[in-house]
């Protein structure tokens, strides 16, 4: 298994892995992701600007997708909290992350988690950030069991509140 960038042959793979996951945090009762988000042009644009990428087995079946980036996330710049690292240094940033039904629970968010840590420490980037549902518990506790820590409150370009953590990277 293996991480790698995703391209536009992918994308087939990373629309059903993410209505999975809609309909999954549907069946959750949790509002994330319930009202056109992420859709196929985000999927593109992610793909487009090199920050889309998917976990694939040995036989190269796609398994999970996230978005992953060092560039500035523009939602981050107001936080009722604190971030860890201060706003003005380059961090990375995970949004999107869905892993296929087949594969939930065999560790492939951990996976993804780790890759993108290894990416930062080869960059000498210091901290990875991420935002999620206040409800969605799963990614909460995963989160929290890979040591971030909640900083605050962010909302999202589209006006919904999210729980933000940080980790710093050593």
């Amino acid at each position: 298994m293996k991480t790698r960038l995703s391209t536009s042959d992918d994308i087939p793979n990373i629309l059903l892995i993410i209505e999975d996951a809609k309909a999954y945090l549907a069946s959750q009762k949790i509002d994330q992701w319930q009202k056109g988000y992420p859709n196929t042009e985000q999927v593109k644009n992610d793909i487009k600007n090199g920050e889309s990428y998917v976990v694939v087995s040995d036989d190269n079946v796609v398994m999970a997708t996230s978005m992953f980036t060092i560039n500035k996330e523009p939602t981050y710049k107001v936080i009722a909290g604190n971030w860890l690292v201060d706003e003005i240094y380059i961090y990375g940033v995970i949004h999107r992350m869905a892993i296929k039904k087949e594969f939930r629970k065999f560790g492939l968010a951990t996976f993804m988690f780790h890759e993108f840590h290894l990416q930062l420490l080869e960059k000498k980037i210091q901290s990875l950030k991420i935002d999620t549902h206040e409800e969605n518990i799963g990614m909460q506790s995963l989160i929290k069991k890979l040591g971030y820590q909640y900083c605050g409150i962010i909302y999202t370009g589209y006006g919904d509140k999210r729980w933000a953590f940080e980790k710093v990277i050593s």
